[in-house]
C-alpha cells in the first residue's frame, strides 16, 4: 500500500487479524460561513446605525459618517436610507467601523 492509499476515506484496509476493517468517515456538512463584515451586515439589514469613513487622500471628503437604516449589503458594498430618505450606495472599502443603534446579529438564525 503506498501513500495515496491512506488518503483514500473509502480504502479497505485488513488489520492484523485479518479481518476486514472499513475506515469510517466523516459525512460532509455545510462549511460554516466565514464572518466577513458583510456578512454581519447582511443579516442586519433594517436595522438603524451610523457608519464612519475615510476617503484616504480626498482633501474634501476626508471623513464622512453616515447615518441611516440599513437595506441591503453586497460583497464590497452596502446600502442605507437616511432620516431624509436619500438612498446611499457605500463601498465597504472605506469603511473604518460601524455603530448600530440596537444589539447585532452575528449568524443567520436557523429555522
Amino acid at each position: 500500500m503506498d501513500y495515496f492509499d491512506d488518503l483514500n476515506p473509502y480504502l479497505v484496509k485488513e488489520d492484523d487479524n485479518e479481518n476486514l476493517i472499513r475506515q469510517q468517515t466523516v459525512p460532509p456538512t455545510q462549511p460554516v460561513e466565514q464572518t466577513y463584515v458583510e456578512n454581519i451586515l447582511r443579516v442586519n439589514v433594517g436595522k438603524k446605525g451610523t457608519f464612519y469613513f475615510s476617503y484616504t487622500g480626498s482633501k474634501t471628503w476626508n471623513d464622512k459618517i453616515y447615518t441611516g437604516t440599513l437595506q441591503q449589503a453586497g460583497r464590497d458594498h452596502f446600502i442605507i436610507v437616511t432620516d431624509t430618505g436619500k438612498t446611499v450606495m457605500l463601498l465597504l472599502v472605506y469603511l473604518l467601523w460601524a455603530e448600530f443603534d440596537e444589539p447585532l446579529d452575528y449568524q443567520y438564525k436557523v429555522k
